[in-house]
């Protein structure tokens, strides 16, 4: 008689389809977790958002492929240099806005690149990247920031980066294309990661104001707060046809940035391929050293 052959495997295929449904438990487990989690963030994120409005939806469609920004009261003309002078809580502070012949493509948008810089007496304290476009309604949006820090004149970091379609981020209105007095706050800006909502509303138009720079008769004034940031207080902006922004204000509490415009600059081609490679160096920068900002296609000229 022939016996027939023991399998001395079967014990080891049982424990290995054993462990094998263990393991799909496991991964339905923490893909139900992270959707829990995805879906708790979003109804948190809805939650925050509550006491502005969106004034629009976004949509990468409604925007041109080519970056151009003429809306009547916040103008970024590549080549422009807005310079104003002022003062944070006593200190003495300049802002230098220069507009870039850049772009940079955000959550499938065309996007102006702005770079500023701040100096506080003299010396830099941070060197910003900041990302806006307009939609074919003339609404001027916010896409995201790329902010470094400086202390000393040494850098330090940069922690409060955003960006829209990055964390949860999401672009907002800066200025929009139909202007009007509204005790309605609207969202101008969205990053939950890092504690930010910026939110504003129209107050006054027509006002008569006076800087360095100019007087005008038409300028509209907005203000505006962050909302996961009561305690940085509520500060007001001033915006000239055909200028942007000539002042800047606090409305609460009584200290904090104050600016006026001291010059309008129109960049020669010399200034304006400087202004472009150091724009691109800190597009670079970004790169390095924020996780967030790797997500993005390097800014480029248009």
């Amino acid at each position: 008689m022939v016996s027939t052959p023991r399998n001395r495997f079967a014990p080891l295929w049982a424990l290995a389809a054993l462990l094998l449904l263990v393991l799909v438990a496991a991964v339905a487990a923490v893909s139900a977790d992270r959707a829990s989690a995805s879906s708790a963030t979003k109804s948190s994120a809805r939650n925050a958002i509550k006491p502005c409005i969106r004034l629009e939806k976004f949509g990468a469609a409604d925007f041109p492929r080519r970056p151009t920004i003429d809306n009547r009261y916040l103008p970024m003309r590549p080549g422009t240099q807005l310079i104003l002078e002022g003062s944070v809580d006593g200190v003495p502070h300049r802002v230098v806005f220069t507009v870039t012949d850049l772009m940079k493509k955000i959550d499938g948008v065309n996007a102006l690149v702005i770079w500023d810089t701040d100096e506080s007496e003299g010396e830099l304290v941070e060197s910003e990247l900041s990302f806006f476009a307009q939609d074919d309604d003339d609404n001027v949006w916010n896409l995201g920031e790329y902010p470094e820090e400086f202390e000393n004149g040494e850098f330090v970091g940069a922690p409060s980066v955003w960006i829209t379609g990055e964390d949860g981020a999401e672009a907002g209105i800066h200025m929009a294309g139909a202007t009007h007095v509204s005790s309605r706050l609207y969202v101008q800006g969205f990053a939950p990661e890092i504690d930010f909502l910026d939110c504003a509303r129209v107050v006054a138009k027509y006002q008569s104001v006076c800087v360095p720079a100019g007087c005008s008769d038409r300028v509209l004034i907005t203000n505006e707060q962050n909302i996961l940031d009561p305690e940085g207080g509520i500060q007001s902006k001033y915006h000239v046809p055909g200028v942007g922004i000539i002042k800047i204000g606090v409305v609460e509490p009584a200290s904090g940035e104050t600016l006026d415009l001291v010059d309008v600059v129109r960049l020669d081609r010399d200034a304006m391929r400087e202004v472009r490679n150091e724009a691109l160096r800190l597009d670079r920068r970004g790169f390095r050293f924020s996780e967030v900002y790797r997500a993005t296609k390097p800014a480029e000229r248009f």
